[in-house]
This record gives C-alpha cells, sequence and structure tokens, in this order.
C-alpha cells in the first residue's frame, strides 16, 4: 500500500491524546474523531492532540455512520469505555459498514469468555463485511505475549501467577465507575462483589446473557489459555475493594473519596485448566494516594522458576503506542473478531505503517 493509512477516532477523550498523535507520527493520518462531549464539537482535533491545526474537527458520535460512509476510513479507534457491551454500538457500526476497528476497551481484549453473545454477532457480520475487529492496548504485551514469551523458555510449567496496579484517574470516569472507586463498603458489596458471589452455573447463565461484569484479567487469562493451547476447564473470580487510611481526591469522579471508602478494587481470576497449568493474576485499580506507582509483576513457576518486574511503567502511552502499532497486524487480519492471540507477536514499527501492509 502506498498511501496513508487513513484513521478515524472514536472517542476524543484522554487516551485519544496520544492514539492521534502517534498516528500522525507513524506516517498515518487522522480523517475523521468523534465524540459525545458536545463542548468537543466543532473543534480541530488539534485542541486534544496539542500541535498544529490537522483540519479534522470532532463531530456528534450520532453522526458517525454518516461520516464514515462518506470518508471510508482504513480502521477505526475507539477509545471509549472498559466494557464489551459499553463499545458494541460502534463496533456494530464498522462491521455494517466493513471498517476495520481495534479498541483499547479492556473486555475487548478477548470478549469470548465474558460475552460470547455479542462476540459471535460482531464476528459474523465482520465477516460477511470483510473487517477485522480487535481489542488491546497495555494488556497486550505486559499480561500477554511478554508472559507466553518467558513460557517459551520454560521447560516446565505449573502455574502462572501474574499481579498489576493501575491508576484509575489516568483512564477515564467509565474506568473509576467500573472499579468502585467512591463507593461505601456496603455500595461495593452491592455493586461489584455481589457478580461473583454465584454458583459456577449462574456465572455461566449470566456471561450467556451478557451481563456479566469481568475484571480486566478475566479475559487475559483466556487470552493466555489460548495462545499457550491450553484447555480451560474452570475458572473463578474475586473481588475485593481496596480503602486507604486518610481521604483521597479524585479528579477524574470530581469527589473526595473518604477514608475507609472503597478508592478501587482488587480482582482476582483462578483459571485451571487441562494440562494442568494454574493460571491467577490480579489486577489492582484505584485512585492512588502519593506513594501508590504502577507496577507489573509475573511469575513463571515450574523448572525453572522466572519473575519479571515492572516498575512505573507509562501505562497509558504504552497502551496508546500498541493501539497504533497493532493497526497493521487488524488490517491484515482475516475478517472477523479477531484477538490478538492470534495475531503475530507485536513489533515495534520503524517505517510508516502503510510500510507493513500485505
Amino acid at each position: 500500500m502506498s498511501e496513508k493509512i487513513r484513521v478515524a477516532q472514536y472517542g476524543c477523550g484522554k487516551m485519544s491524546v496520544y492514539t492521534m498523535r502517534y498516528v500522525y507520527e507513524k506516517g498515518a493520518e487522522i480523517v475523521a474523531a468523534f465524540d459525545i462531549d458536545e463542548e468537543k464539537f466543532g473543534k480541530d482535533i488539534s485542541e486534544v492532540m496539542g500541535g498544529d491545526k490537522k483540519g479534522v474537527t470532532i463531530t456528534d458520535a450520532k453522526n458517525a455512520e454518516e461520516v464514515l460512509k462518506k470518508l471510508k476510513p482504513d480502521i477505526c479507534i475507539i477509545t471509549t469505555m472498559s466494557l464489551f457491551k459499553d463499545v458494541y454500538d460502534a463496533f456494530y457500526l464498522c462491521a455494517k459498514l466493513g471498517i476495520n476497528a481495534i479498541s483499547t476497551c479492556e473486555e475487548a481484549f478477548f470478549p469470548g469468555n465474558s460475552n460470547p453473545t455479542l462476540t459471535k454477532k460482531l464476528d459474523e457480520m465482520a465477516k460477511e463485511s470483510g473487517c477485522t475487529l480487535s481489542g488491546a492496548g497495555y494488556q497486550d504485551i505486559y499480561w500477554g505475549n511478554l508472559i507466553t514469551t518467558l513460557a517459551g523458555s520454560t521447560h516446565k510449567i505449573t502455574k502462572i501467577k501474574g499481579s498489576s496496579s493501575y491508576n484509575v484517574e489516568d483512564y477515564g470516569i467509565a474506568l473509576a465507575r467500573a472499579h468502585g472507586a467512591g463507593l461505601s463498603l456496603e455500595e461495593f458489596d452491592k455493586q461489584v462483589a455481589s457478580v461473583d458471589k454465584v454458583t459456577d452455573e449462574m456465572r455461566n447463565q449470566t456471561i450467556q446473557n451478557g451481563e456479566y461484569l469481568p475484571s480486566y484479567m478475566w479475559n487475559v487469562n483466556g487470552w493466555l489459555a489460548e495462545k499457550m493451547g491450553l484447555t480451560v476447564v474452570h475458572q473463578t473470580q474475586v473481588t475485593v475493594p481496596i480503602t486507604y487510611k486518610e481521604d483521597l481526591y479524585s479528579k477524574t469522579l470530581n469527589m473526595t473519596v473518604k477514608a475507609g471508602d472503597a478508592t478501587g478494587m482488587s480482582a482476582i481470576v483462578t483459571t485451571e485448566t487441562k494440562e494442568g497449568i494454574t493460571i491467577e493474576s490480579e489486577c489492582i485499580g484505584k485512585v492512588y494516594s502519593k506513594e501508590d506507582f504502577d507496577k507489573n509483576e509475573w511469575t513463571i513457576y515450574g523448572e525453572p522458576d522466572t519473575t519479571v518486574i515492572i516498575n512505573r511503567p507509562a501505562t497509558v502511552e504504552l497502551t496508546c503506542a500498541t493501539i497504533v502499532n497493532r493497526i497493521p497486524d487488524v488490517i491484515n487480519s482475516k475478517p472477523g473478531y479477531v484477538p490478538t492471540s492470534r495475531m503475530p507477536v507485536l513489533e515495534y514499527r520503524t517505517k510508516p505503517l502503510d510500510y507493513y501492509l500485505d
């Protein structure tokens, strides 16, 4: 492909500041941008991403279909919500119009094990219209390919255990609320933790109905199992609130989280496999205090044991760079809903993105 890859940006919040700039700096271009915030309508995207004017104005998401039909971009980047059902309409529109799409939505990373009904619908639509849909971000490398690469140097594995923490302030109000930040412990128990205080049968029924609220690791464990050729026989999730001894102000929530209330949550997902390998992963998302920082730690137990620790990763920037670097892989993939577990290991793009297209 000799022309620049043409990208539509769906959602012009915190993450788009980086995704749009990275798109330009990787030799592609933004041709359309959408949001639901009326205050952003009509503004040039440079007012969000910085730099010189680009001649692309932010449009009401209600008009996305009309604009996308006219411009026919090569791919759409969706940076809005964290749950699959909340980005479904954007994915649906892209599938309907035959436009490739990739999202930072955490559940979209491997949605088949938490919302199989909607995943199947999008998969069928995308195959019919000839486009590819996928989800990626920080987890693609730091909870995914990094771990499977380490596994490749291990003779025997009995368990994979991982933990990752992040500041919900960095990702917007939808994510903060999904983590129960700002809730009292009683509210957290009713609105968040209660989802997993059920039998396996009830959980499976909730999943089939598309009503399950997975933590990020629920989907990551599914991704890891598929990438490693493991057969999942049982998976559980437990969520507990995280508190702090003092009041913490949340700019994202525009409120002060009182001492003793939930600043966020810890979610632990345990996956048992037919092959005898257990995957136990924990994600810790909360409003940070002054002493907190992002941390990613994984251990592969077996012969030999191996631990990797990454302190203070620039999680937002790494997420957005992953999304942009994945663009050629999405365009090159077969039609359908294709998790990155079925794509090549992500590579650094030294040349313009269009260079990597088949």
